[in-house]
């Protein structure tokens, strides 16, 4: 059996923030709403998404599990009946998670185009460890493109490197089935695969032409939706970003992390791993431990411990040696 989830609308466009109590009523939501957001992203549209729909705001201090007690504690005591997300990728993970636990609907509304999650029926929660949680997809997804467009760059360039890192989580899922025999999904990871092709393709006009990203963000979470894991957009490359996670004492930003990775797993694959740097570079995104802002020795321990984050078949098998990792590390120009 297959369980696809995927958002029921997608909406986007400049200004599109201002038609939210419109949405809303066309969604036939009726009763008490909660809008989450942070502390940066209050005053960038959570504000005005709690103001248009006379509804509480409820700042997320982290993306734990503890976090989400919290909002499940206060939807049942307020009788909230549909959640929105105004946010990062840490709000919409709490807030899909959230909603998912209650049973009430979620509609996404990012703030940047930083990472897939912002369609997907998948979320990531921190406490220790990063935990992988798979819950329902978006009731809606409303993207200003207005908002995403003022994000800071560094936000959206995570995104593209997010989205081109699919590259290498197909590889790995091909992988896994020729070697494995397990399940893979043509339709879903040829859809992953497009997305990242035409980042790469159009990396010198995602400045000028944010649409670009916004829909292969959103196509990635269809991916992810119809394949029923996060399989097409999650390989090797977020092994190595959620091993970074665990260990560095100041992580770079999730995509960023993923698009390094995708690099040198792409070395691995034999695959076109100078194609995934250079567009990586014509992004503005980084490609080195250095512009991550991260010492060589922590990415070359993430490349031996990566293999064991989750129970997952890729091009790392049963691991690499130090020796291997540093080989693989240089080679690439990664350190």
């Amino acid at each position: 059996m297959k369980d696809i989830e995927l958002p029921r609308r997608v909406i986007v466009g400049d200004g599109i923030i201002q038609r939210i109590e419109d949405i809303v009523t066309e969604l036939k939501l009726e009763g008490n709403p909660l809008v989450l957001s942070g502390s940066n992203t209050k005053n960038i549209a959570g504000k005005r998404v709690s103001k248009n729909l006379n509804s509480e705001l409820y700042i997320i201090k982290d993306s734990s599990w503890s976090e989400v007690e919290k909002i499940l504690t206060k939807i049942k005591q307020d009788d909230i009946a549909y959640i929105l997300g105004v946010g990062g990728g840490s709000i919409i993970d709490v807030g899909k998670v959230s909603a998912y636990k209650s049973g009430i609907p979620f509609i996404s509304v990012p703030t940047a185009a930083s990472h897939d999650g912002i369609a997907s029926p998948q979320a990531s929660l921190k406490g220790g460890e990063v935990t992988s949680v798979r819950v329902h997809s978006p009731l809606c997804v409303v993207v200003d493109t207005e908002v995403i467009r003022e994000a800071p760059y560094r936000l959206n360039a995570s995104g593209c490197a997010d989205v081109i890192s699919n590259y290498t989580a197909v590889l790995d899922w091909k992988l896994a089935n020729r070697e494995r025999g397990e399940y893979y999904g043509e339709y879903s990871a040829t859809l992953a695969m497009m997305s990242a092709e035409i980042i790469m393709h159009n990396a010198e006009r995602i400045r000028e032409n944010i649409n670009i990203l916004v829909e292969a963000l959103i196509s990635s979470g269809v991916a992810i939706g119809i394949a029923g894991s996060s399989r097409p957009c999650s390989g090797s490359e977020h092994q190595f970003s959620h091993a970074l996670d665990r260990i560095c004492p100041r992580p770079a930003l999730h995509g960023e992390q993923c698009g390094i990775g995708c690099i040198m797993m792409a070395y691995l694959h034999k695959a076109e791993w100078k194609k995934v740097r250079d567009s990586l570079k014509k992004i503005g995104a980084p490609t080195t431990a250095r512009e991550l802002g991260i010492e060589d020795r922590y990415v070359i321990e993430a490349l031996t411990n990566a293999h064991k984050i989750r129970d997952r078949y890729t091009i790392l098998r049963d691991g690499l040696s130090d020796k291997q990792a540093i080989k693989l590390a240089k080679v690439t120009g990664v350190i």
